[in-house]
């Protein structure tokens, strides 16, 4: 089963998942575009059992980021994990969005993912 691994921008925090990722996907929603500082969120999604995380990190509505440096890391609950692919060890990364959502906030300079599903809103 293959590894993937990544840190935060210090070092301090460092992450793992096993396995391929459930799905890809970008966001362009208000919250990830705030939480991100940029036009949208590239993340992956894992069952829970394969996430592991080593590190001091804080949480603001289920959102994790480090506490030296603030990077932001993952989102994790019982079933799932939402890694954020920008802090992956290899980049670029092969890993691939299969759909994109909240395009009705996409910038008008940005181009749709070749292949991927397009939603106006969230996936339903």
């Amino acid at each position: 089963m293959s590894v993937i691994s990544g840190q935060c921008l210090c070092g301090q925090v460092h992450i793992s998942v096993r396995g391929e990722p459930l799905r890809v996907g970008i966001c362009h929603c208000m919250d990830c575009r705030k939480e991100s500082g940029s036009a949208f969120t590239f993340y992956g999604i894992w069952p829970a059992g394969q996430f592991e995380h080593t590190g001091e990190t804080r949480e603001f509505k289920g959102r994790h980021f480090c506490t030296g440096c603030g990077s932001r890391l993952f989102y994790v609950d019982d079933e799932e994990a939402e890694i954020k692919l920008g802090i992956l060890s290899e980049a670029p990364t092969p890993l691939v969005p299969g759909y994109e959502l909240w395009i009705k906030r996409r910038e008008p300079w940005l181009r749709p993912v070749e292949g991927a599903a397009q939603h106006e809103e969230d996936r339903r």
